[in-house]
């Protein structure tokens, strides 16, 4: 009798066990009452957009109080700390401008020095340390890129080792997609010309500038740079310069070409020229750095089930910080940043908390509110290069950067959606809830690779994000059209703006399912098509 009721004490705690570990993230129409998600999600919102954190810029008061926040919302979840130093991952960069008195740009050309002034006709990009070129030959050759899987390959038949690289900065017309973007970014291009032997690269303008005054005012014009040197993505550059619109002609003077002969074929699709420019550039960069700035990604690990594959990490992602204090708007200076981006640290705590109820998928997840994407996407670029689990072993990126919930979740643009299997398991999750999922409807803003997830596919790891979708025409088009001129990057993005609280907290779940989905598949992979297939 005693044998029997351990049998059947062992048999119930069996289907107790199964019954458990076939549980999942219920589908949306599954749930009638979403008050308390909502709230649950606005509070943290409200929390982080708060005027007493004054706007979380990166390396300030009020950032740090945002990082304590996450931190102790992580604890309180349950999730454990993903390095040796706890719940936070800290890093030093370092300010670091151009000295224009003690720096010069000018080419020598049959006996004749054509100056071009540091500051006005030429802009120096500075690194860690000061740099010069003397005597150096330069080379035009129309873009710079080389990209193979696109058939663009503007090294190809000119040798430009030892030389100075001369290139539009701009994508020609027949690039189209995110690599518009991507391979015209100062590292992935560098990585080419560097590769090719160049010493150096200019870049000009296709057009002239446009005034810009989106976003606060800064002062210095200071960059900020990694201080760890095994970070610096710019290695052997010798200068890295840009010719002011108006003082490109100089540049072309005795080639036999001219600027706005150069230009006229670019803007029409016409295949431009290579050549060598003649004389020589004489070019001295000269820095001056300031005190370090540290600042801190906060990550969290919910340990994965499978005794294997909780070796393997799929990130859940968003930037804490925003812009701060700047320039006034209507009296205004003070940049809450509510959509931008509390509301997707707010998304990754709410899904760390929903995914920590049920049981853990096999792979385990790291969630991350990453540091100074507004500064250059500083955060995601030291956890990709140094993360605090074997970078191997990370497989996926799912990041939120301003998903936008300004009405009910009815479509969701993922970006990557074509790139790698992920675009598959995201159209699973949310077509089980009755989302449509949609491409990049504004190709040309380049979204996929302007936030923190391209941090993780320069690494090679597959990666997507994602906003609130709509169709043409439609009322929500228009709210979108009108936030991203009104309050994108000004301080009415703030939390008197009407947000859909409802559509937030739905998302938040279908990203779990999604996470789950990703946790427990095949590993993800980039399609061989992809352009991104053939990153680290």
């Amino acid at each position: 009798m005693r044998r029997l009721s351990r049998l059947a004490a062992t048999l119930l705690c069996f289907s107790f066990a199964s019954l458990a570990a076939s549980a999942q993230i219920p589908v949306l129409s599954e749930r009638k009452d979403w008050s308390g998600p909502a709230d649950a999600w606005w509070a943290h919102v409200s929390y982080l957009a708060d005027d007493k954190l004054e706007g979380r810029r990166a390396g300030t008061p009020g950032y740090e109080k945002a990082v304590a926040y996450v931190e102790e919302q992580f604890k309180t979840i349950g999730l454990k700390p993903a390095g040796t130093s706890g719940y936070q991952q800290s890093f030093a960069l370092v300010p670091t401008s151009i000295d224009t008195a003690a720096s010069f740009f000018r080419v020598n050309v049959n006996g004749k020095t054509v100056d071009f002034p540091v500051g006005s006709d030429a802009t120096l990009a500075p690194g860690m340390e000061n740099t010069s070129v003397s005597n150096a030959p330069m080379v035009f050759i129309g873009y710079g890129l080389r990209i193979p899987k696109k058939h663009i390959d503007d090294f190809a038949g000119t040798d430009v080792k030892g030389k100075v690289v001369v290139f539009f900065n701009a994508p020609p017309i027949n690039l189209q997609g995110p690599q518009r973007a991507y391979a015209r970014s100062n590292d992935q291009r560098w990585k080419q010309l560097s590769a090719a032997g160049a010493v150096g690269m200019i870049s000009l303008a296709l057009a002239p500038p446009q005034n810009n005054a989106n976003g606060p005012a800064r002062a210095g014009g200071a960059r900020l740079l990694f201080e760890d040197p095994a970070l610096n993505a710019m290695k052997g550059l010798q200068v890295n310069a840009a010719i002011a619109y108006n003082a490109g002609e100089k540049l072309f003077e005795g080639s036999g070409h001219s600027y706005e002969e150069l230009r006229k074929l670019a803007n029409v699709g016409e295949t431009l020229p290579h050549f060598a420019l003649p004389g020589t550039l004489e070019a001295k960069t000269t820095i001056s750095k300031a005190a370090a700035v540290h600042m801190s990604n906060v990550i969290g690990l919910l340990e994965g089930s499978d005794p294997k594959l909780k070796k393997e990490y799929v990130v859940v992602s968003a930037h804490l910080d925003h812009l701060g204090i700047g320039r006034p708007v209507n009296g205004d200076s003070l940049y809450n940043g509510a959509m931008d981006n509390a509301s997707g640290s707010a998304s990754v705590i709410e899904c760390a908390k929903l995914m920590a109820k049920y049981p853990h998928p096999k792979r385990s997840i790291l969630f991350i509110t990453l540091a100074g994407e507004e500064l250059g996407e500083l955060g995601s670029a030291y956890f990709a290069n140094k993360p605090t689990v074997p970078k191997k072993d990370v497989v996926a990126d799912l990041n939120m950067d301003m998903y936008l919930p300004l009405f009910p979740l009815r479509f969701i643009e993922v970006q990557g959606l074509g790139e790698s299997t992920l675009g598959n398991d995201a159209r699973a999750a949310f077509q089980l809830n009755d989302v449509e999922v949609q491409f990049d409807k504004q190709p040309d803003e380049n979204r996929f690779v302007r936030s923190d997830q391209v941090n993780f596919v320069k690494q090679g790891i597959p990666a997507l994000a994602f906003k609130f979708g709509w169709t043409p025409d439609s009322p929500e088009q228009k709210i979108f059209m009108d936030w991203v001129k009104t309050r994108y990057h000004k301080p009415s993005d703030d939390l008197q703006q009407p947000v859909d609280k409802v559509a937030a907290a739905q998302f938040t779940v279908v990203l779990g399912q999604l996470t789950t989905r990703v946790a427990n598949g095949p590993r993800p992979e980039w399609y061989p098509e992809s352009s991104f297939a053939d990153q680290k």
